[in-house]
């Protein structure tokens, strides 16, 4: 079920005002920096919004690699390229913080069995 702020899918349309030109720049071992260039519906830059910078790398889980994307401010690539080291640092940091807090409620949460042979003993999982 679609919560308030996520249309329904008989909703689904791309807001045409709200259009960016997509590029993809990678060292190839790090990861990656997207230029998103605003444009107008008709595909023409639109210098009335600012471009943005996304940078995106990935950690080795055993469950296979983890994404982390993250936002650059930034007034070029140059200067992307420069703050995407510490900015990737700062975003794995807090994903391992947030999984370990998920980790910390899940171990921590109490179920009481329901319905019959359950007895209403406590249990943790």
């Amino acid at each position: 079920m679609a919560t308030p702020s996520e249309p329904r899918a008989s909703e689904l349309k791309v807001d045409a005002t709200k259009l960016y030109l997509e590029e993809v720049f990678t060292d190839r071992r790090i990861g990656t920096i997207r230029r998103m260039t605003p444009v107008t519906k008709d595909g023409a830059p639109d210098s009335g919004r600012p471009t943005l910078y996304v940078g995106e790398t990935q950690v080795m889980t055993p469950a296979g690699g983890l994404p982390i994307v993250f936002e650059i401010a930034a007034p070029s690539l140059e200067d992307a390229a420069e703050k995407f080291g510490p900015l990737a640092k700062d975003a794995i940091e807090r994903t391992v913080r947030e999984l370990q807090e998920l980790r910390r409620q899940a171990a921590s949460s109490i179920v009481v069995p329901q319905g019959a042979g359950g007895g209403g003993k406590i249990q943790l999982p």
